[in-house]
């Protein structure tokens, strides 16, 4: 064995090993982070678009966040300050009307008021407006971050255009949420003349600390994880559907 630990054309193979076995842990991450914020941006929709708050009153997100956490105690994302998180999340980015977005070279605009705008409409017009809308979005930047990092944008930015300039420079850049708050502080927006540049969406490097904190994030890991009682047929599932990202 040690005579292969001194070959070279092993030791290449192996660091192209340890590459391609980082790079998919990064796939992993990312697909199990863009299934979990797209949970917040329909609940968040949910909760806007059927007034629940005026319908059921202040104690709301007191007893949704007791029924889910009851449910589903591991994970964390179901505090009552996470769930008030995540209404302001959908209200924040759906107050733009002209949601831009990039897919690939292509740029789209998205007219979220109508998913907003038309409460009165019935529940399958609703529903077809907001299935067209999670469609266009489906692979939209700000489904590439960690929710922790969302926060921090959505909370302290004050308008779409500037949260959307941090969201692509720590994709592009690999920040960490720290380095992130940072160039917040400091207004580099306001620096670099509030442009949007345009960026191709690749994935993190793994070396990067965007990359080492959406692998190693608590809400992931919590969101994934299945707790007694379980069925078979969905811990089959649940396999099935990870295992399709390695493909």
């Amino acid at each position: 064995m040690n005579i292969l630990i001194k070959d070279n054309e092993y030791k290449q193979w192996l660091d192209d090993l340890k590459q391609r076995i980082r790079q998919n842990q990064i796939k992993a991450a990312i697909k199990i982070n863009t299934e979990l914020l797209h949970l917040y941006w329909d609940l968040g929709h949910d909760i806007v678009a059927r007034q629940m708050e005026t319908t059921w009153g202040s104690g709301f997100f007191e007893q949704l966040s007791k029924d889910l956490m009851l449910e589903f105690p591991d994970m964390k994302g179901f505090s009552i300050a996470n769930l008030r998180f995540i209404k302001r999340f959908y209200l924040f980015y759906s107050q733009d009307i002209s949601f831009r977005y990039q897919v690939g070279s292509e740029i789209k605009t998205i007219v979220l008021q109508q998913a907003v705008g038309k409460l009165r409409i019935n529940d399958n017009e609703q529903n077809k407006i907001h299935q067209q809308l999670v469609s266009e979005l489906e692979n939209h930047s700000i489904f590439q971050i960690p929710w922790r990092h969302h926060v921090e944008i959505f909370t302290k930015c004050k308008s779409v255009k500037e949260a959307l300039f941090y969201v692509q420079k720590t994709i592009k850049n690999g920040w960490s949420r720290a380095v992130l708050m940072n160039f917040m502080e400091a207004d580099l927006y306001a620096a670099q003349g509030n442009a949007l540049n345009n960026f191709e969406k690749s994935l993190p490097e793994p070396q990067s600390d965007l990359a080492r904190e959406i692998i190693k994030d608590p809400y992931n890991f919590d969101f994934i994880t299945l707790t007694e009682p379980y069925k078979e047929k969905e811990l089959e599932c649940a396999y099935n559907q990870h295992y399709k990202i390695f493909a």
